[in-house]
């Protein structure tokens, strides 16, 4: 018997070293014209088949045009990743900015995973933001510091001039917003040179800063090890104290309530900060100040619900909420945070447009789900279908789908009644546009900033679905349900608009300085 355990654990690993290498031949060969087009014929389908709002923005007939093209201009055979170059740009003219596709990655074997984890590399350490038509670093969670405010001129001697026109082409916003293309190709463009030049272990960079440039090379290297307080202690020639009961508990109390507080605040571990942050600014610290980066992680209900308690004991009379930088997130959340910021009845999202009845079992058996969890999926496929079934209906011949938000709802007994002013700018997008819109229509607050590149009448997102190509094996995600509010703007496809326009420019950020916020402060200061 033992001999037979240890034969199938042979066999297992030599199937999976042998799907591993088959895998990684498969998106670095050249895929022949025939297949590469049959790719293209096939994302086309899924598209038609799962976007409720394929072509709000591009008339089917140009949609149709674009991708015929496509398959035309294919008359070499290409890599997986040269594909991703060709495809990128067409797949933008469905102007959604959820739709998205990205390359797969190199698979590797345990022990190379496990020698992967013992090295760092310096390069994804670097935050950047492109202002004034050049990518400058904004921060660094590496050691260099005297990088932050440089400008980046060349990667490994390739232009940034060259690179950032080639990105821009490859991402969408909704409809016809600029403003988040300068916003994002920045705050992206790690994710962008990666998948534009794949796995590297190290990059020149060339920078400009006080009108000298120089060159600093980042490399993969071995991650520091973590100093176990036992060895440190031995090392130091320390007698060890050993804890009492007491401390021990105290100890233990500490480490419990440090976990609780970075769940409610959502603690993002690379830049050690917070997704919810909220205090108060301004003179005599009576502001309300509340910085949102995402509406994704922790638990957002308990860190509101203090929050508004702190406003409401403060008798605060402005509060400013920070929606800048924030990519969007859940609905429940936008919609509990505005059930505080308003004193009526309101109806916070339509009935969302679907192409089908059961959509949540079409994102969850995608062809990219794993084999274990489509199983697990299958047990609970007639309790997800019967979910669908009762929430979706036919109107006018298309599908719609109930979410709760739909439903006529009250304002939390804490909202806040004072003067809101909304902080935003280009990568304000989705559940962050979602929130605005319902502020902005209802002249709820004050917008300051730049216009949101999420759109004011809505998005198509909700639940996703990650189709594979049979062939390229590119994922391409797109959202299976049109997220509106009750509130319209026209012309279509654009986004919030501030009342009071700033932008801020690179003097800014080397004196850190926030102009936007600095602007509010200082109007706070002049009605009072």
């Amino acid at each position: 018997m033992r001999k037979l355990f240890l034969l199938c654990i042979v066999v297992l690993l030599l199937v999976s070293c042998g799907s591993i290498k088959t895998y990684n031949e498969q998106i670095t060969k050249k895929h022949t014209v025939e297949d590469l087009r049959a790719d293209v014929d096939k994302l086309y389908l899924q598209l038609k088949k799962h976007h409720p709002k394929l072509y709000q923005y591009t008339p089917k007939i140009d949609m149709d045009f674009k991708f015929d093209s496509l398959k035309n201009a294919i008359t070499n055979p290409l890599t997986t990743r040269e594909f991703y170059k060709v495809l990128a740009p067409v797949l933008t003219y469905v102007k959604q900015g959820h739709v998205a596709v990205s390359i797969p990655g190199k698979r590797y074997t345990k022990r190379e995973l496990k020698q992967l984890k013992k090295k760092t590399f310096e390069f994804y350490k670097l935050d950047f933001e492109y202002l004034e038509d050049k990518l400058w670093i904004k921060r660094t969670f590496g050691k260099d510091s005297t990088i932050i405010g440089a400008e980046v001129v060349k990667l490994n001697n390739e232009p940034v001039s060259k690179l950032i026109p080639l990105y821009k082409k490859r991402f969408s916003s909704d409809g016809y917003n600029k403003t988040l293309y300068n916003r994002y190709v920045g705050k992206r463009f790690l994710r962008f040179y990666v998948r534009d030049k794949g796995y590297i272990d190290s990059v020149n960079v060339a920078f400009r800063l006080k009108d000298s440039i120089f060159i600093k090379t980042f490399k993969r290297v071995a991650k520091e090890e973590k100093i176990k307080r036992e060895d440190s202690v031995l090392a130091k020639n320390i007698t060890p104290v050993k804890l009492s009961k007491a401390d021990r508990e105290a100890k233990k109390i500490a480490a419990k309530r440090k976990k609780t507080y970075n769940r409610k605040h959502g603690f993002i571990k690379r830049g050690n900060a917070y997704t919810r942050n909220f205090k108060f600014v301004g003179k005599d610290s009576s502001v309300a100040y509340m910085k949102l980066r995402s509406f994704t992680n922790g638990n957002y209900k308990k860190f509101y619900k203090e929050s508004f308690v702190k406003i409401d004991s403060s008798k605060a009379k402005y509060f400013i909420l920070d929606l800048r930088d924030n990519g969007g997130g859940r609905i429940a959340e936008i919609n509990h945070l505005y059930s505080y910021l308003t004193d009526k009845d309101y109806q916070f999202i339509t009935d969302s447009e679907v192409t089908n009845r059961v959509p949540f079992l079409k994102s969850f058996m995608a062809n990219t789900t794993p084999t274990s969890l489509k199983v697990f999926g299958g047990v609970l496929s007639p309790i997800v279908a019967i979910h669908n079934l009762l929430k979706t209906k036919k109107k006018e011949g298309k599908l719609y789908y109930k979410f709760k938000e739909a439903k006529l709802q009250h304002p939390n007994p804490l909202n806040f009644k004072g003067h809101i002013y909304v902080l935003i700018n280009g990568n304000s997008f989705s559940a962050s546009s979602i929130i605005s819109t319902h502020l902005k229509a209802t002249n709820r607050a004050t917008f300051v900033g730049e216009e949101t590149g999420g759109a004011y009448n809505g998005c198509v997102a909700g639940i996703y679905k990650v189709y594979g190509l049979p062939t390229t094996k590119l994922k391409i995600r797109m959202g299976l349900m049109q997220i509106e509010t009750p509130y319209k703007q026209s012309p279509d496809g654009y986004g919030i608009t501030p009342d009071i326009l700033i932008t801020p420019n690179v003097q800014d950020r080397r004196s850190k300085q926030d102009p936007e916020l600095k602007y509010i402060l200082t109007s706070i200061e002049k009605q009072d």
